[in-house]
């Protein structure tokens, strides 16, 4: 079939950002799942499979996007800033609820078992906006000039706009045999979005959870019987060390710090 994606769409950077984040997700998912989510029964981290899904998810846009069919990788770009929000949220809950006179947090714990819906996305985003653990990131996030408040209700419609078909133009974004001027434009507006809810998840995730960041090297240690080099408890993972000089560190700087400044792990 013959379309009006050109050399240059079909090169576009977007898809190897999307390649880079989906990997980076697969391999989080495999470093956390030995970590219990306390406030919950699972006898896994409930993380694990979020980050396996946000991986899917970002497949299934990489494939849609190449095909041309930018409108539905809007609509799945949507589920990826949802599934964000749902896990930041769900991790600053439980961590504002668990103690050990509520060893089980019904809300989240519910929700995993399917007994509970989890909150409005509206809900949730207000949720962390306003929690004190992650005051210092959220102040950032949206006194930025390139991530204030708007800037995230401006993306959230966009998203909604192509979901919904707000808008003719979006309908025909979904049609790769059309010839669109603005094809270009519009890849690399859904390239910056992307990127911006990416570092908005790792920035609260890492802040909050910075055991996220450690290497195996202490576990494997132990599991062989060995004792563990000094100190490699705060060693940081590569592929974390990597997606944060490349993307945090290059992007945010001032995210980058608060994050080192914050953490004991060796976070360079």
């Amino acid at each position: 079939m013959k379309t009006a994606l050109n050399k240059e769409y079909l090169e576009h950077s977007v898809f190897g950002q999307l390649t880079d984040y989906a990997n980076f997700y697969r391999s989080l998912s495999d470093s956390t799942m030995s970590w219990i989510s306390q406030g919950t029964n699972s006898a896994i981290n409930i993380d694990t499979y979020v980050f396996s899904s946000m991986q899917g998810t970002l497949e299934s846009i990489n494939d849609i996007l190449f095909k041309g069919r930018i409108n539905d990788a809007y609509a799945l770009l949507r589920k990826y800033y949802d599934a964000t929000i749902i896990n930041l949220y769900s991790n600053i809950y439980l961590s504002d609820n668990f103690s050990i006179d509520n060893f089980i947090v019904e809300k989240i714990n519910n929700w995993v078992k399917g007994k509970e819906t989890i909150p409005s996305f509206g809900t949730m985003s207000e949720y962390i906006i306003k929690s004190n653990k992650v005051s210092e990131i959220t102040k950032l996030i949206y006194n930025n000039s390139a991530f204030k408040g708007s800037s995230f209700e401006d993306l959230r419609q966009r998203c909604n706009d192509h979901t919904h078909y707000l808008y003719y133009h979006n309908l025909l974004s979904n049609d790769n045999e059309v010839y669109l001027q603005n094809r270009l434009a519009t890849l690399d507006s859904f390239s910056k979005d992307l990127k911006n809810i990416f570092i908005l998840h790792l920035s609260y995730l890492f802040y909050q959870n910075d055991h996220y960041m450690m290497s195996s090297d202490y576990v494997d240690s132990l599991d062989c019987g060995l004792t563990p080099d000094e100190g490699s408890q705060y060693w940081v993972a590569p592929f974390i060390q990597d997606i944060f000089d490349k993307v945090i560190k290059a992007n945010r700087p001032d995210i980058a710090e608060t994050i080192k400044g914050k953490t004991a792990m060796k976070l360079e």
